[in-house]
């Protein structure tokens, strides 16, 4: 496996800087913000896509450091009901697909989305419960109608774009779980797959080792995000894990995204390791720091030091005991 880290959290610095920064850290790999929530801050795919200069300067940017791009990521909402949003948000995810088929960057993570409950709606609309019977038939019409159909078009161009889309399962978002993930791989091709982020399976009471499990048996892991969550005892039997406060009141907050090793030790962590080797994951684990307790600096030099501890980085061999 390779360690990695979606550049995001340097975006005030020059796509150069933020380099020279990663590489000093001993990293190998490097996820690349292309536009929607991450932004476009080190990679403007319009620019790129019109240059073939700038193209070449961008990969060699990266490459004569001893990095690699692990995937370019363009996080957004391509189902919202308000077309100016979603016209936007699908635009941006064609545009990365294709930019990542010319750099040979194998993966793009987006979000699903998530659409309105009819055609006229103006807001997403997320049914989490099963009864009343409307929630079920307002799930029916969005998988039926917008998220089945987006998603075999999406899949075909990025098989086209030799590219593999990896889904965050991230709450709010029609896919959000393994099990809506599978249903989406199923309807949509294989080309659909996760890129798991265990920090929204604790949140979901999800254990992130069994994610694994269940969609690493499918060949259905395209990519790993390394954070960490929290759960606080007392607020989540106030508030509920699915917690409306502001991110930003950490102290009232039923759960939070922490740096890697500050809301589950690191055996926890080996255990995820362990569960990616053994389904067969063995691409780059990269690093989201959403950590409101620490710097950007701290928080991400943190879950280096301590994914370093417990990554598998060398080939198996031959088991040399059997």
């Amino acid at each position: 496996m390779k360690l990695g880290v979606f550049t995001v959290l340097f975006a005030q610095k020059s796509l150069e800087e933020a380099l020279d920064y990663i590489a000093a850290q001993g990293l190998d790999a490097v996820e690349i913000g292309t536009g929607g929530y991450p932004g476009d801050a080190h990679c403007n795919p319009d620019e790129l896509l019109a240059d073939e200069g700038k193209l070449n300067a961008f990969k060699h940017a990266v490459e004569s450091r001893g990095l690699t791009i692990s995937a370019l990521s363009c996080h957004a909402n391509p189902l919202h009901p308000q077309k100016a949003i979603s016209s936007e948000h699908d635009a941006i995810i064609r545009k990365t697909i294709q930019l990542a088929g010319k750099l040979g960057v194998p993966v793009v993570n987006t979000f699903s989305g998530c659409p309105g409950d009819h055609e006229d709606a103006k807001y997403p609309n997320w049914p989490v419960a099963p009864w009343p019977n409307d929630y079920q038939e307002i799930l029916d019409w969005q998988w039926t109608n917008k998220v089945i159909p987006y998603w075999t078009e999406i899949g075909k161009l990025a098989t086209e774009n030799n590219v593999k889309i990896g889904l965050e399962l991230h709450g709010g978002f029609s896919v959000h779980t393994p099990a809506t993930l599978l249903r989406l791989r199923e309807a949509a091709g294989e080309a659909i797959g996760a890129n798991l982020d265990p920090s929204h399976m604790w949140w979901q009471g999800i254990d992130p080792v069994q994610a694994i499990h269940i969609l690493g048996r499918a060949g259905a892991i395209h990519h790993f995000h390394a954070k960490d969550t929290t759960i606080d005892p007392i607020n989540v039997n106030k508030h509920g894990v699915t917690d409306m406060q502001s991110y930003a009141l950490m102290l009232d907050r039923a759960w939070q995204f922490r740096t890697v090793g500050f809301g589950h030790d690191m055996k926890t962590w080996a255990d995820i390791i362990s569960a990616l080797r053994l389904v067969g994951y063995d691409y780059v684990v990269s690093i989201e720091h959403e950590d409101g307790l620490m710097s950007v600096d701290e928080g991400f030099t943190k879950a280096v030091q301590n994914l370093q501890t417990v990554l598998i980085k060398e080939p198996l061999g031959e088991m040399w005991w059997v």
